[in-house]
């Protein structure tokens, strides 16, 4: 592949600074992106390298910025099967199932959604200069359901603007232990570190961590559990599962918020992203995209009802 040639001319009523300048030309790149074509010797001024992203443009100065093809990210796609409920060329929605860890990490170098996105789609234009998918949202290892992957920057960006600006619709299903003090409700906390278990969050006093919120409502109501649907506002880390505790009814299975010993027959805990409404690039009106329980949740519902 050969590099991207752009070519700009500056015709500002005043002299302005030439990172300003490319945001507004290139949007589909984030700033650290454009600072690095900068730094790389990939934009000129008037023929001339840019010395620096906060360069001054003179009233018709010549802008080229040279977008050299995608490196390898140093991931190696791997095959194996994706239930793909979406895809286009700027995006692919994944229905994630429980057990697959999303991303690269510590621990997981391998078999996660991000490989398996890289197998079924080697070519794909890439993020940041690398040729990877770009990840807006993440599911826990356990939780299955609806993810989106963006395939190029530009894609990642609009993507990133609809969680930033909280316009994506996401709807997860949790069957809970108990119920909560009202078939339907608000949630705000603040979730940060747990102080006494690193790799646990936990809700803490105000200011000292980062807002969340999540609206729910009541679907089914048993016994022993209920059925409820989850709307997050915000998307932090383990929110429904610390929102549910903080209920007083933990997610069935819960290994970490949940009770320690389980109500039902499950090897996973209870939550599922089942429905996401979002608008695809270059398109004005949003789109619903959605995923059914899979099988094993639905024998958990089975149970639940037939010891009713």
């Amino acid at each position: 592949m050969s590099d991207r040639i752009e070519k700009f001319r500056y015709d500002g009523e005043k002299a302005g600074r030439l990172d300003k300048f490319l945001v507004t030309c290139l949007p589909e790149f984030s700033r650290a992106r454009l600072q690095g074509l900068i730094d790389d010797g990939f934009v000129s001024i008037n023929g001339t390298p840019a010395r620096k992203s906060g360069q001054s443009l003179d009233v018709g100065a010549e802008v080229e910025v040279r977008v050299p093809p995608p490196v390898p990210s140093g991931l190696v796609g791997e095959d194996i099967p994706l239930d793909i409920i979406f895809e286009n060329d700027d995006l692919i929605i994944v229905n994630k199932p429980a057990g697959m860890v999303v991303h690269p990490a510590a621990g997981h170098d391998s078999g996660t959604l991000v490989h398996a996105v890289l197998g079924y789609d080697p070519d794909m234009e890439g993020i940041g200069g690398e040729e990877r998918p770009g990840l807006v949202h993440r599911l826990d290892k356990e939780t299955s359901g609806l993810i989106v992957l963006a395939k190029n920057e530009r894609a990642h960006r609009w993507l990133q603007d609809q969680f930033r600006l909280r316009t994506v619709e996401k709807t997860y299903l949790a069957l809970v232990d108990g119920k909560p003090p009202t078939p339907t409700g608000r949630v705000e906390a603040s979730i940060g570190r747990d102080p006494s278990h690193r790799k646990k969050m936990a809700i803490v006093p105000a200011g000292k961590g980062r807002e969340s919120v999540s609206e729910y409502m009541t679907l089914e109501s048993f016994k022993e559990h209920t059925l409820l649907e989850f709307h997050p506002h915000t998307g932090r880390t383990h929110q429904i599962r610390l929102h549910c505790q903080f209920l007083g009814c933990p997610i069935v299975g819960d290994s970490i918020y949940g009770k320690k010993s389980l109500t039902v027959d499950i090897k996973r805990h209870f939550l599922h992203a089942a429905k996401l409404k979002i608008v695809l690039p270059n398109e004005t009106s949003p789109r619903v995209f959605e995923a059914e329980l899979p099988a094993e949740l639905m024998l958990v519902m089975e149970e639940v009802r037939r010891s009713e």
